[in-house]
Parts: structure tokens; C-alpha cells; sequence
């Protein structure tokens, strides 16, 4: 019966490390923030989130041109 459970078991994270990084790890995307070239004249600017894990599923927290917030793969045509 142990035999059985530890053949489970390693079936498991076989499948597990075959999986893509995206469907492992499904809020760390493999696409980057735009880079920013130049920021607002507010000494502290407003911060709608500080990590990705504060954002909705397929966003990322990136700093924009006027502090950071939430933004989409789609919207940095609109930066770009």
C-alpha cells in the first residue's frame, strides 16, 4: 500500500515539473513592465498596488508615469 502511495507521489510531481512556468505560477507572467522614460512632478505620487500579487490575474503592478498601478500585456501598446 506504501509502495502504491509513493508511486502517486512521484507521478505527481513528475506532472507537476512538466507543467509550463505560466500554469505553475499563474500570476507571474513572462512578459516585463514598459519602461518608463519620464515621471510626474508629484513628490509622492499615488500607488494603486506594490506587488503583483495585489493586482487581478493576468496584470502586473509596473510603475507608470505617474506612480504604480495594475496594467495588462495589452495595455502597453498604448505606452509604447
Amino acid at each position: 500500500m506504501k509502495s502504491v502511495a509513493t508511486l502517486l507521489l512521484v507521478g505527481m510531481l513528475i506532472l507537476w515539473t512538466e507543467l509550463p512556468t505560466d500554469m505553475r505560477y499563474p500570476r507571474i507572467s513572462t512578459w516585463s513592465c514598459p519602461v518608463v522614460r519620464f515621471t510626474c512632478a508629484l513628490l509622492n505620487p499615488p500607488n494603486k498596488c506594490y506587488t503583483n500579487w495585489q493586482c487581478p490575474r493576468h496584470t502586473k503592478c509596473c510603475q507608470t508615469f505617474c506612480g504604480r498601478k495594475c496594467i495588462s500585456r495589452s495595455s502597453i501598446l498604448s505606452y509604447g
